[in-house]
């Protein structure tokens, strides 16, 4: 198992509830229901790559491949471009933040890549086992 990405999901996750209420209830007091949507869009990738954290925790046990290590770093990286771009522009305004954006969700899309290519590489997955 990978400790590392376990801990840092398991801290993504916690941020993700916390960003979430706020973004539901002290968000309303200073943001137009626009930059509440784009920040709940930040929210919800920040939720999904948390689980694919763990994925790549416990793909260790079927899988030795370095590629899930990469995919690892990517959807961490991408949960700081991707979501940390949303939410400064959405509480901040800050419109140069738009350009990091689909920075974060390119380390998305090869993050979930080389899982696929992980899998592909190692072909050992028995739906029996």
């Amino acid at each position: 198992m990978r400790k590392g990405f376990l801990l840092l999901a398991a801290l993504s996750g916690f941020m993700s509830v916390a960003l979430g209420a706020f973004g539901a209830h002290g968000l309303k007091q200073i943001a137009s229901p626009e930059m509440i949507a784009i920040f709940n869009l930040g929210v919800e990738y920040q939720f999904y790559h948390t689980f694919a954290l763990i994925v790549v925790a416990f793909a260790g046990h079927w899988f030795t491949s370095r590629l899930l290590d990469w995919a690892g770093y990517l959807f961490i990286v991408g949960i700081v471009l991707f979501s940390g771009s949303l939410y400064l522009y959405s509480i901040l305004g800050t419109k140069w933040t738009g350009p990091i954006t689909p920075i974060g969700g390119f380390c998305f899309l090869i993050g979930w890549l080389l899982i696929a290519l992980a899998v592909w590489r190692d072909r050992v997955v028995e739906l029996d086992d």
